[in-house]
């Protein structure tokens, strides 16, 4: 999939940087942080970020199953001691971040401020499938 965010950037006239991010769960998260520094810094004056999750076949879904990664009772139990795995869905959600002043300035509805955010990788601590 990557040269899916330059075919859209090319089909809707958008300039400026386009990416794919793939860190598996976090993609989403990883790519609003890269917006907002992109902001802070000054590279960019608007950023489109969106996140996109398809089932398009069963076999990474048998994958997992096999490696024991999916709750075999079909739910999720976040920060639960019970939690056993987890469950596979569709989505999509893009999210639209521009500066403060500039929101303010062109009388946008502001609905949330990113104050800060950082990434990080647990190396070997326990995953998914420990």
């Amino acid at each position: 999939l990557s040269p899916a965010a330059g075919r859209l950037s090319y089909s809707l006239g958008l300039k400026g940087a386009s990416m794919v991010v793939d860190t598996a769960c976090s993609s989403s998260l990883v790519a609003v942080h890269l917006a907002a520094n992109s902001l802070r810094n000054k590279e960019s004056d608007l950023a489109l970020v969106g996140g996109v999750n398809l089932l398009l076949g069963p076999s990474l879904s048998i994958d997992f199953t096999k490696a024991r990664m999916l709750a075999p009772d079909g739910r999720c139990k976040t920060f639960d001691q019970s939690a056993n795995g987890y469950v596979r869905s569709e989505g999509c959600g893009v999210v639209v971040l521009k500066r403060l002043s500039q929101a303010i300035r062109d009388g946008d509805n502001v609905l949330a401020l990113i104050r800060g955010s950082a990434l990080n990788q647990d190396g070997a601590s326990g995953g998914l499938t420990v």
